[in-house]
């Protein structure tokens, strides 16, 4: 299988991922790249495409995985190269839930080895994502966490940075639509919508989500108090046996919301704000390397 791996800049020093790509290569080539500025997996994916190769490498967290799925997504579907995950992240959170490894090697090996299967991706504003797009609450915990501090605590900086700001959160008010026509008005302060199963480092907001099912998982989350919170974990945790007073889910092919405010939107690391979306699923729209008993997998 011919390879060509994708490195985030900002790991590229790791020496761990240098002696790991040293042992693979004693097997079989591997060519690199190494990102230094904005465009670059693009620039990358589109060369290999040019160059025939047929399944590149994103080694990198959840928003280099994101890039690498938007560039692959403007190309014609014939023209789509498998895609392949080499986790290094603060919480790679669709790698996790996918049981892709998390060691070098074994992830280098997957790569090459794995088959691929065909998974959904979900656009919105023209943008798309594989894993989860959060927003209200749970966006701008997110965007706001610094670097150093996830970097420092890893997938539990940003329940840290979230019950800060919960002490300070204001609901969002708005509307949204689903395709049997019904809409529902309210007050929310977190919604995600989940292709796969977790975000925010581990946090499991879809446990029964496939990646390959072409819906979404809706999961929303209205205003509560901060001494309800543990009700609420309770209600989230005990999914689907529990009465949705606070968290409501739906599973569906498109979904549209409006807002009276912008609301803060993160899709699989990427920020964005807006008044109104439409998320739509495209059903088998990329192949991804998976391990053979990927849960996420229908």
């Amino acid at each position: 299988m011919d390879l060509r791996l994708i490195i985030n800049g900002k790991k590229a020093a790791d020496e761990q991922l240098r002696d790991a790509i040293g042992q693979f290569r004693t097997s079989q080539p591997l060519a690199v790249r190494v990102t230094y500025e904005g465009g670059d997996i693009e620039r990358f994916i589109n060369e290999a495409v040019a160059e025939g190769v047929k399944r590149i490498v994103v080694a990198g967290g959840d928003g280099t995985v994101n890039e690498a799925v938007n560039a692959l997504m403007k190309l014609e579907k014939s023209q789509r190269l498998e895609l392949a995950i080499l986790p290094m992240g603060t919480a790679n959170d669709f790698a996790t839930a996918a049981n892709i490894p998390h060691g070098y090697l074994p992830a280098l090996k997957l790569a090459a080895q794995g088959q691929p299967y065909a998974i959904d991706t979900v656009e919105v504003d023209k943008r798309y994502f594989v894993n989860v797009a959060s927003a209200g609450f749970g966006a701008k915990i997110t965007a706001t966490t610094p670097p150093a501090l996830k970097n420092l605590l890893g997938g539990g900086a940003y329940t840290l940075a979230g019950l800060v700001q919960a002490l300070s959160f204001v609901p969002y008010s708005g509307e949204l639509t689903l395709p049997d026509g019904e809409r529902t008005s309210g007050d929310i302060i977190a919604a995600a919508v989940c292709n796969g199963r977790q975000a925010g480092g581990g946090q499991p907001l879809a446990p029964h989500a496939y990646i390959n099912d072409g819906l979404v998982d809706l999961v929303a989350f209205t205003s509560f108090a901060i001494s309800d919170v543990p009700a609420v974990i309770e209600e989230l945790s005990n999914y689907p046996n529990s009465s949705q007073q606070w968290v409501k889910r739906f599973q569906v092919p498109w979904l549209e919301w409006q807002t009276q405010t912008e609301m803060p939107i993160n899709l699989d690391g990427e920020p964005i704000t807006s008044k109104q979306q439409r998320f739509e699923v495209h059903a088998g729209a990329l192949n991804l390397v998976l391990p053979d008993a990927c849960p996420m997998l229908r």
